[in-house]
């Protein structure tokens, strides 16, 4: 019986141990970026016109109803802000449901998310805004509005950033912004969290990113991540249109995801690939309406954004519906630069025009980037369009207009340069490749 006794006893503390070793399911877990009084996650995103008008976004809880943008021209003298244009800005009470994904569960969030288009600017000129109501006010931030066709333009681009935003992604961003400070506008293609429904991770994302996203202005392109499912029904992040204010030149039922924006003499287009691979309606109607886009393109440089690549660094995809459908509209127009996500590892090349002579080229050149600590080496090879490609290595890229030339560099999180190249502009001619990179 003792010994009975002491069977049961042991058993039950081994089940105790294995009940405790079990991941903590909480309903009561904390949001560590709650909104509050004070704004928050202020965000400056680019117009259909960055020389004339520029858009801001921010948070606050639903106790701040009516909300202000405050603007006026830079300048030293601390006293003038009593001077600064007092604008209303437009309200919206955002309200995402509590989530859970496997082991991970998140409270819900409610918050009045406030946007104002600051519009009548004069280009290339610095101004100072600041966004707020009553006694809660953000600091005063400072941008420059683009200037005109023929200047200087340089941009930055990031590919997923997607996980571990706050510890792991910040070192990206923030060196990417110490490496070019003139930079114009920042590009994000895709997957800018895990998972699209969960406040925290944009909480991360922005507390990443901090001062910078008040002074450049970002265009993010959604990603799949950004999409969630309901009842096999495809579903734009809650938070995306909320927090973003972005062009709406897109194609019905694609706006503030598929637009268009010209800064400095190029047209930069966003694609959203992942309802164009979900969807034949979208596909169709971005098919159409990208045709029209670039036909009626009086730009000298075309930059395309989007997330699943057109050529995929990995064996076990294949975007063919992309492919199929977007590289005939980008060869006809000579796309110069095609900037894509999705495949967590870096490649780049000129992709080679099919049934033509070996080597030929369509001009555009093609690339994949992560910038993110998600990374992938499962199936990467080298194919034949790679002239570069890297696995487990976070990248950030700048690239310079000028002149007809664009520069286009790719830094480690480091700061260390990893590739380098100019796509040169000729008459009549596709775009020269110059490797500035020794051979490897």
């Amino acid at each position: 019986m003792i010994l009975l006794f002491k069977e049961v006893y042991k058993l039950g503390r081994i089940a105790m141990l294995l009940f405790l070793s079990l991941p903590v399911l909480s309903q009561d877990k904390d949001n560590r970026y709650p909104p509050t009084s004070q704004p928050d996650r202020v965000n400056l995103t680019v117009t259909a016109d960055p020389s004339t008008s520029m858009a801001v976004t921010w948070r606050t809880t639903t106790d701040i109803g009516t909300a202000y943008a405050e603007i006026q021209v830079a300048n030293a003298n601390p006293t003038s802000i009593k001077d600064a244009k007092r604008i209303t800005a437009r309200t919206e009470t955002s309200a995402v449901e509590s989530g859970k994904y496997k082991e991970l569960v998140w409270k819900g969030v409610t918050a009045n998310y406030h946007s104002v288009i600051f519009e009548g600017l004069k280009p290339n000129t610095l101004y100072s805004y600041r966004v707020g109501a009553g006694d809660y006010w953000s600091e005063w931030f400072q941008f420059r509005t683009t200037g005109s066709n023929g200047q200087k333009l340089s941009f930055v681009y990031l590919g997923d950033a997607q996980t571990d935003l706050y510890s792991m992604w910040s070192k990206v961003i923030r060196q990417a912004y110490t490496q070019m400070p003139e930079t114009r506008l920042v590009l994000h293609a895709g997957d800018l969290v895990n998972r699209d429904n969960h406040d925290e991770e944009w909480g991360e994302w922005f507390a990443a990113g901090s001062f910078i996203f008040g002074m450049v202005p970002n265009m993010p392109s959604p990603g799949n991540h950004d999409y969630g499912r309901d009842e096999n029904i495809h579903k734009l992040s809650p938070f995306w249109r909320p927090q973003f204010t972005l062009p709406e030149n897109g194609p019905e039922g694609l706006k503030e995801t598929c637009y268009f924006t010209d800064v400095q003499g190029v047209r930069f287009i966003s694609l959203d690939a992942y309802m164009a691979e979900e969807s034949d309606e979208f596909l169709g109607k971005q098919q159409r309406w990208v045709d029209s886009v670039l036909h009626n393109n009086p730009n000298k440089w075309t930059v395309v954004l989007f997330h699943h690549p057109i050529y995929s660094p990995k064996s076990s995809r294949d975007n063919k519906r992309m492919r199929e459908t977007f590289k005939p509209l980008f060869d006809k127009y000579k796309v110069d630069l095609v900037l894509q996500g999705h495949d967590h590892t870096y490649a780049r090349g000129m992709a080679k025009i099919p049934m033509q002579q070996k080597g030929s080229t369509s001009g555009t050149m093609y690339v994949v980037s992560v910038s993110g600590p998600k990374m992938t080496d499962s199936g990467v090879e080298k194919k034949y369009w790679m002239d570069r490609s890297a696995v487990y290595t976070q990248l950030f890229h700048v690239a310079t207009v000028e002149n007809g030339k664009l520069q286009f560099r790719t830094y480690t999180s480091t700061g260390e340069l990893f590739d380098a190249f100019d796509l040169v502009k000729q008459k009549g001619k596709i775009n020269k490749l110059i490797e500035m990179m020794p051979a490897k």
